[in-house]
């Protein structure tokens, strides 16, 4: 500290001097034209300074570093290493992660190699520890952390608090393991769509600070309203961002902030991550100022994150230098005070968690149907994670039916090979073939969805095969994208994803699939999200809670 003293009275020579720099201060949502002093990886201050390095920016455009309130990087398809190489050169310095996806596959294991990437990121990640596995007692997974073994991780480096509460009616029943989880952290965030009146009164009474789940102006509204910080959600398929947007104003910014929750690699890469937020929100008309202390300050504050958020004196050096131009761009990113340089895929430096894989494959003549009766229909609700339940009186049909979108749709047991449930499903689009994943939040069974039983049979022995991944069967082409971590996460580096991403989604194009198929895939199980579900053992009503018949 004594150092840091004696460069702020320009006593010795700073690292770093930023010269002629226009600093975005979101305290006061103001820009200075100024320079700007580093030392020691922190923050010293406006002023004249001498200095052992100085860059010149001749104007150029300074903010603190970005921050994403809530992301799954599991959901990205990539590593942690990866996925940090892909933020951090569009601005995120910091990213405040819930690793439920790899907990609900491998538990404790899985919470122990998020943890153990830390030291060899880019940036600062930290980690909302998952609330929820299994997500509910409706579901199984491959782990269980009650209170006592997810406690272990309270104190650890790293761990910020508690993640996304979403098991809504065992907290409101006082189920005693989620209690006790609630009382062991401090800062604790929620997952609640749908929730209001007094039940949400209930959820806030009960610890819960922070929802991410909210798509309707009123929805947010009353979660402001209740003293809940609300983060606004823009993912490769939750897009709630432009709904949400009237709500921040200069009093409701310091509890609002951005949050990707859910992004694919080639998503992350093509448009960003918290940047792409902001580019959006202002291109809604939403003031750059506003969308900034949001990406910045607000969601430090949430956090209790006080050494970071801003370029004050003291804070931690993480910063975005801008592009010129109007367009808000990030040129160079910077944490600590030391410049983030992409010197390409991070050696394996720790090992990479296997997933063991359980899955009888259904036969074809298991996945054909004849349906007369009334069958019940889970229908996509494009740009959301939600899904509406639809009833259709039928008789005498054969499914599946692309010619009225109607396609056949199986969650298999991919840990006790138990079997697999089957569906019908809506909005997908496929005119023929299939697509298959192990990634099904958030149990993560194997998953998919085809308009030929042969090809969905083809998709789904694929991703058992190997261990784990995205499939496109059809045409008489087989298309994978292997994800040997977790059968989450794949090991390879980004660039090679993506390259894989977009030709599985080429592949599923020419058959007719609808934009963001692999994404809404994955949330075909999540029976945490209404309306109707699928699960390995059949049809879920997220309403009421229960199984229930695929037809009656």
């Amino acid at each position: 500290m004594n150092g840091i003293i004696r460069a702020a009275l320009g006593e010795t020579p700073v690292d770093l001097l930023l010269r002629n720099a226009c600093i975005f201060n979101p305290f006061l949502g103001t820009w200075e034209e100024t320079d700007l002093a580093i030392h020691a990886g922190c923050v010293i201050g406006p002023g004249t300074y001498r200095a052992d390095r100085t860059i010149d920016l001749r104007g150029s455009r300074v903010v603190p570093g970005l921050i994403d309130a809530h992301v799954h990087i599991e959901s990205s398809l990539l590593a942690p290493f990866e996925f940090a190489r892909v933020v951090a050169a569009h601005g995120t310095t910091t990213v405040v992660a819930d690793p439920h996806e790899i907990a609900n596959v491998l538990g404790a294991a899985g919470l122990e190699y998020m943890l153990s990437c830390r030291s060899f990121l880019p940036i600062d990640l930290l980690l909302m520890l998952p609330s929820c596995v299994p997500a509910t007692p409706d579901d199984r997974g491959g782990a269980v952390l009650d209170a006592e073994a997810l406690l272990r991780f309270a104190g650890r480096e790293g761990v910020l608090g508690l993640g996304e509460v979403m098991n809504v009616p065992g907290l409101l029943g006082r189920d005693p393991d989620l209690v006790a989880k609630i009382a062991g952290f401090k800062l604790v965030d929620g997952h609640a769509p749908g929730v209001e009146g007094a039940s949400l009164n209930a959820y806030v009474l009960m610890g819960v600070q922070s929802d991410h789940e909210s798509t309707t102006l009123p929805e947010g509204r009353e979660r402001l309203a209740r003293g809940m910080y609300l983060f606004v959600r823009e993912g490769s398929t939750e897009r709630n961002l432009r709904a949400l947007l009237p709500l921040v104003v200069p009093a409701t910014v310091p509890r609002m902030a951005f949050c990707t929750d859910d992004r694919h690699a080639d998503l992350l890469v093509r448009e960003g991550s918290i940047d792409d937020c902001i580019r959006q929100a202002v291109d809604a008309g939403l003031e750059l100022e506003l969308a900034l202390r949001m990406a910045t300050l607000s969601a430090a504050e949430r956090f209790g994150l006080n050494d970071r958020g801003a370029l004050t004196p003291g804070r931690r050096a993480d910063l975005c230098i801008l592009a010129p131009g109007a367009e808000f761009r990030v040129d160079r990113t910077f944490v600590a005070g030391l410049e983030v340089v992409d010197r390409g895929p991070v050696p394996g430096s720790v090992s990479v968690p296997r997933r063991p894989m359980h899955c009888r494959v259904p036969t074809v003549e298991e996945l054909g149907m004849r349906v007369d009766g009334t069958v019940r229909v889970i229908e996509l609700v494009p740009g959301q994670i939600r899904t509406r339940a639809v009833d259709l009186p039928l008789e005498d049909c054969t499914f599946p039916d692309p010619s009225a979108d109607l396609l056949v749709a199986a969650v298999c047991d991919a840990y006790r090979g138990t079997g697999h449930g089957t569906g019908i499903v809506r909005g997908f689009g496929l005119r023929s073939g299939a697509i298959a994943g192990s990634v099904a939040h958030d149990a993560h069974q194997v998953v998919a969805v085809g308009a030929e039983p042969a090809a969905i049979v083809a998709a789904i022995g694929a991703v058992t095969s190997a261990g784990g991944g995205l499939a496109v069967a059809g045409e008489g082409e087989l298309t994978l994208l292997p994800l040997p971590v977790a059968g989450l996460m794949s090991d390879r580096p980004f660039e090679e994803v993506v390259e894989r991403l977009d030709r599985l989604q080429a592949h599923a194009s020419r058959l007719g699939a609808c934009e963001g198929a692999f994404m809404h895939l994955s949330f075909l199980a999540l029976t945490v999200i209404p309306e109707r579900r699928l699960t390995e053992r059949g049809v879920f009503d997220s309403t009421v809670r229960a199984d229930v018949p695929l037809v009656y």
